[in-house]
């Protein structure tokens, strides 16, 4: 495959991901209800985020290496930048259970930082014998990869799902037909 292609998939991708985490925060309103949560939620929307931004800047005119360099760049540090602060906070605050990919999350910080070496300097991807674009696509892989992980850790683990309970999608009472409101099948 070649870059554009790669490129416009990773964007429509990152763009349709951002998405479906919105229809996921539709059905989880509980993760809005404090400023700890709504940060973290914040979190995991620009990790699918900035990467479907620098997917479209890198096909805008790949033969124009510092447009690239410098939109990778400058997005790569706004999304260091939040990822720290993100990672402050949740020290601070002492959110609840914390898995491998929250745990870890310094490890998008350190992708970050690989993709602004490389619009800085590109020509260092030839050590292992990829372009600059190649190399920063390979790092874009695995922040997705990551945010897929932030995502799912978020909305299994959630400190706060015991005392937000999810909304029923249908009413609590009693069932037509049913002398205990239960289900019909199911055993005591």
């Amino acid at each position: 495959m070649d870059l554009s292609t790669f490129y416009a998939v990773v964007s429509a991708t990152c763009f349709t991901l951002v998405g479906l985490w919105w229809s996921a925060l539709d059905r989880r309103r509980d993760l809005l209800v404090t400023d700890e949560t709504r940060r973290l939620v914040g979190g995991v929307y620009l990790t699918f985020l900035l990467p479907g931004v620098m997917g479209l800047f890198a096909q805008v005119d790949p033969g124009e290496p510092w447009l690239w360099r410098s939109t990778f760049g400058f997005v790569a540090l706004v999304g260091a930048w939040s990822t720290l602060r993100l990672i402050r906070a949740e020290r601070e605050t002492a959110l609840g259970v914390r898995g491998p990919f929250r745990r870890h999350r310094w490890l998008v910080v350190v992708l970050y930082g690989v993709i602004v070496v490389l619009g800085v300097a590109p020509e260092v991807a030839g050590a292992v014998g990829l372009s600059g674009l190649q190399a920063a696509a390979l790092a874009l892989v695995c922040i997705v990869v990551l945010a897929h992980g932030l995502a799912w850790e978020f909305l299994t683990t959630t400190p706060q799902a015991p005392e937000h309970p999810l909304p029923s999608p249908t009413p609590d009472r009693p069932r037509p037909g049913l002398p205990d409101g239960g289900s019909p099948g199911v055993a005591d």
